[in-house]
């Protein structure tokens, strides 16, 4: 069956994001950054906040505590301290006009070029202030921002390469369990996860054990059932061919006549039906031999349309030389055989045979395969509205395709009619290699 491609997670506005996004791994990558960066920010803005609130603090307080003795001084009729006096140049505007309004306060502002502490008071009319050098403290503060930033950062990669080591474990055990089911899909029953943590029993299991465990315990459940239908199948077709025989040389001593053709009709059909199960039962347990050679594609079609005895249109269409596969002629002659027999059988005419390149197609004009057919192929035994046949021409032809090596396709056509088309590996004729040259 064709399948198609996943599509990449498309972003906003339609566009496409890499494919690389979708996985557990990048994902979960991304929540640890995010939630590591969302942290150290929370952190190293409280941490910051109470640093400078202490730092403000006590620069305040030794400004003030300087105020005090520059307000004596000045009430005194001394001489002013250094860095000290009414309405001194680069005094901030703001706390100037706190302190002609008759308050006290502090600030902290650039003053020729370096943070400095004010602090100011009302003095007849003028602010009196004074100021300290801020410098220290402001650079206190910034070496405590970077240790921050840099404590965080490696915080942060530190974080990732844990959490990416963790996730890697988990994603890694289930990418393993998602290959063996993707083998146990394509018909390996014999594949097993085996989880480490399944076979100790002293070792508790995670969601990731469960799950293989579980995958483990449904691949031998249906091993099991396979295994016992296909018993079934090959012993019931060997137990019926002795009878079979029997009774088809019985049929033929049977006088001539309308009673005489129906038996015979009807042990021919139970004889067709044995040998198709005991095909069955082959390719179920995978022991067909398959017999390669290159044929040229058309004629050998031609032949089996022909040998089918069947009004069947052939076509061929190409552009070149005519194609060469690389096959086995009786599997191939037989999966053409059943496609044909099922076309005729269930569709109606006209049957057309189509080869293009290494593809052959075979058309119908009826109402098309049912639905259960198109969406995972052929079923053994069932057929539907009430059809003649027992259901296994398409199987066997889908199981032969599968020996072979071809890709065989069930679609309807959209003007109806039911379509089947087989690919088969065309030969690629290797380029004649130069021969050795002389040995030195």
């Amino acid at each position: 069956m064709s399948r198609r491609r996943p599509r990449a997670p498309r972003g906003p506005r339609g566009l496409r994001t890499p494919a690389w996004t979708a996985s557990l791994t990048w994902k979960s990558a991304a929540f640890i950054t995010v939630m590591c960066c969302v942290l150290a920010a929370l952190l190293g803005v409280l941490v910051h906040t109470a640093v400078n609130r202490q730092t403000v603090g006590h620069a305040r307080e030794k400004a003030l505590t300087r105020l005090e003795g520059v307000t004596a001084a000045y009430e005194a009729g001394e001489a002013l301290p250094p860095r000290s006096g009414l309405d001194p140049p680069g005094l901030p505007a703001s706390l100037r006009a706190l302190a002609v309004d008759g308050e006290r306060g502090t600030m902290v502002a650039d003053h020729l070029g370096r943070p400095t502490m004010w602090a100011a008071a009302p003095a007849d009319g003028h602010a009196l202030a004074t100021h300290i050098d801020y410098s220290q403290s402001a650079r206190t503060i910034n070496g405590l921002d970077g240790a921050i930033i840099g404590s965080s950062l490696l915080a942060i990669g530190a974080t990732l390469l844990a959490g990416g080591f963790a996730v890697t474990r988990v994603t890694r055990r289930l990418h393993q369990t998602a290959r063996v089911a993707r083998r146990i899909e394509a018909g390996d029953l014999d594949a097993r996860v085996n989880d480490p943590r399944t076979a100790d029993p002293s070792r508790r299991p995670d969601e990731v054990a469960i799950v293989a465990g579980a995958l483990d315990t449904m691949a031998s459940t249906l091993q099991r059932k396979l295994l016992t239908e296909q018993r079934f199948t090959a012993d019931v077709a060997h137990e019926l061919r002795t009878p079979l025989t029997g009774l088809s040389a019985a049929a033929e001593l049977l006088a001539p006549g309308r009673p005489s053709e129906l038996v015979q009709d009807r042990v021919r059909t139970m004889r067709a039906l044995t040998e198709d199960l005991l095909e069955i039962s082959r390719l179920d347990t995978r022991s067909e031999q398959v017999d390669l050679d290159v044929h040229e594609l058309a004629p050998l079609v031609e032949r089996v349309a022909s040998a089918s005895g069947t009004d069947t249109e052939v076509g061929v269409v190409w552009d070149g030389p005519p194609v060469r596969v690389e096959t086995d002629k009786r599997r191939l002659e037989r999966v053409l055989g059943n496609l044909i027999s099922n076309a005729h059988r269930h569709g109606r005419p006209p049957v057309v045979l189509t080869v293009d390149g290494p593809v052959v197609t075979v058309r119908d004009h009826g109402e098309g395969f049912p639905d259960y057919l198109t969406a995972d192929g052929p079923q053994r035994f069932r057929t539907e509205g009430g059809s003649k046949g027992h259901g296994l021409g398409l199987t066997i032809a889908a199981g032969q395709a599968r020996v072979m090596g071809a890709r065989l396709v069930f679609e309807n056509a959209a003007d109806g009619g039911a379509v089947a088309r087989l690919t088969l590996p065309e030969y690629v004729r290797r380029e004649a290699q130069p021969p050795p040259g002389p040995r030195s």
